[in-house]
């Protein structure tokens, strides 16, 4: 081959490669929403989540003000206090678009939402440590009973339960014990906080199954639950055991709080 045509078959190549090798999408700082809207929620509207509804809309649904701040700061509803009288009663929907090229993961679609309570609801708090009933999560004995994930560590956790008129099944995928243990049990289920002490530090994939009881998501199960009251499945601690092997007894902790010193109804813009 000519000198000339293989310097130009090389120069293909290499610029064919570097259409091929590109450098991934630079992640941004992630320190503020590039656009929220903030409406009222629909007075009949059922169910409350918050969830990215695509890669770069962050959407929250039928939420009060405390339930965002427990989110925001990952905090049971139980370690909320002060504030105005309607932080506990007024629902709120909130539309966000997200900046970059690269979906946020938790902890910065949080970092996000806490600085949109700061700018429209003009949210100040103090923190405190109060002492509380808590559940401690343990390692049964035995050892747990875990698979760890194998998703790619860019992999958003997922930790959404389906609710069955006789029972609840948690199908958690790429989630850690400790995300396990505040996101889902403290915040969601359990009626006081959850604090991990099982030293487990890697992801996970695993389903809990369980039949829940009246003391578990506020009630709200159980009002709407058909004849069938799911006693062929074990309740939620022996589930735990059972199927985790991890054990959940309850104690007394420090616990840390945050109490609302000022909020304000947010303009809808």
């Amino acid at each position: 081959m000519p000198q000339g045509l293989k310097a130009a078959v090389a120069a293909v190549i290499v610029a064919a490669c570097g259409m091929f090798a590109q450098s991934p999408p630079s992640r941004p700082a992630f320190d503020a929403f590039e656009v929220a809207t903030i409406k009222p929620a629909v007075d009949d509207q059922k169910g409350a989540y918050i969830k990215m509804q695509s890669a770069h809309r962050f959407l929250v649904k039928n939420y009060t003000l405390n339930s965002i701040v427990g989110a925001a700061w990952n905090l049971t509803p139980r370690a909320i206090s002060g504030g105005p009288a309607w932080a506990e009663s007024d629902r709120y929907d909130i539309l966000a678009g997200t900046p970059g090229d690269v979906q946020p993961n938790l902890d910065e679609q949080m970092s996000m939402l806490r600085k949109l309570l700061a700018d429209r609801f003009k949210l100040t708090f103090h923190r405190e440590q109060k002492e509380f009933s808590i559940y401690a999560l343990t390692v049964a004995k035995g050892g747990p009973k875990l698979k760890e994930s194998a998703a790619p560590p860019d992999k958003l956790p997922d930790l959404i339960s389906v609710v069955f008129p006789d029972r609840v099944l948690l199908p958690a995928r790429n989630a850690t014990i400790a995300e396990f243990a505040s996101h889902f049990m403290s915040r969601g289920v359990l009626d006081r906080p959850v604090v991990d002490k099982t030293g487990l530090a890697a992801k996970y994939d695993f389903d809990l199954e369980w039949a829940d009881d009246e003391t578990q998501f506020g009630g709200q199960l159980r009002k709407r639950a058909s004849a069938d009251n799911g006693l062929d499945k074990p309740d939620l601690f022996a589930a735990v055991q059972q199927q985790l092997g991890l054990r959940l007894d309850a104690t007394r902790g420090p616990v840390d709080v945050l109490v609302i010193d000022k909020a304000e109804r947010p303009s809808e813009n």
